[in-house]
């Protein structure tokens, strides 16, 4: 065993009660103290110590700052985000709605025009423009902080020219119409019990939303029609246990919505087309 395999075999036993996924954490913080992406920590590590960043980035870790603040980028979809305090942190249950946005226009036309209601740091809309490299579209977010991630985020995709980022209260003042609407709402309610360290680092604007978790989707759900274009389709993340609450709240609105699971196999999305 190497002196990196072991350094990773120790850290991943420090991180076990903090993180669930204690071992890759330790590969990113670790490929991240050298200095090289984690494929090559794993498919090639280079014949050196432990660096001494790395008992740091394990310690930041075992007080719950997320692995993304250490590192300051997230891999999400196909591109990598650059990512900090005072942004959520993109997960990979998201990446349902981009799935199915794929499965959507693999009958049709691809979208011209996309909309990404709480974009954070650009996620999904970045993440849609760098799938259809012919489209444009708008990232909304009420934080300035969280746009500029990601304004910076799209220069540095080079989707800058195809990405308009707004400030803004969800589709107020919006009136054009969309392909595609991506939509990731807060939605913890706020009792609920969070993994270790996210409530304290990620901000809670971007987290929580009243009582049940469903105060902004309740704002949502009135817009949603009129911001689709003819064949358009609207993809809007939900908590695991609040299908069948959003659900009575989109039909409430006229709007017949179907539902879509995770990789993990919860209820993620669900999907309204027009």
């Amino acid at each position: 065993m190497t002196a990196l395999s072991r350094a990773l075999a120790r850290a991943a036993e420090r991180l076990k009660g903090v993180s669930d996924t204690p071992r890759l954490d330790s590969e990113l913080l670790l490929a991240h103290a050298l200095g090289i992406e984690r494929d090559a920590l794993l498919l090639n590590p280079p014949p050196v110590t432990e660096p001494a960043a790395f008992a740091g980035f394990l310690e930041r870790r075992r007080a719950g700052e997320p692995v993304a603040y250490i590192t300051g980028k997230r891999g999400f979809w196909n591109i990598e985000l650059e990512v900090g305090p005072g942004v959520l942190v993109p997960r990979p249950d998201s990446e349902t709605l981009i799935a199915a946005a794929l499965d959507h226009f693999e009958r049709g036309p691809e979208p011209s025009r996309i909309l990404d209601l709480g974009t954070g740091p650009g996620t999904l809309l970045l993440a849609a423009l760098d799938q259809w490299p012919r489209a444009t579209g708008i990232g909304v977010d009420a934080s300035e902080q969280a746009l500029e991630y990601a304004r910076a985020n799209a220069r540095r995709l080079g989707l800058g020219q195809r990405a308009m980022f707004r400030k803004g209260d969800w589709a107020k003042g919006i009136t054009e119409r969309f392909d595609l609407v991506l939509i990731n709402p807060p939605y913890v309610a706020e009792d609920a019990e969070l993994g270790t360290g996210v409530a304290e680092y990620e901000p809670s604007e971007a987290l929580f939303a009243g009582p049940e978790g469903l105060d902004e989707y309740r704002r949502l759900a009135p817009e949603i029609a009129r911001l689709l274009a003819p064949g358009g389709m609207a993809a809007i993340e939900i908590g695991h246990d609040q299908a069948e609450a959003v659900t009575s709240l989109l039909e409430a609105e006229g709007l017949k919505p179907m539902l879509l699971h995770d990789m993990g196999g919860r209820p993620r999305a669900l999907v309204v087309q027009s």
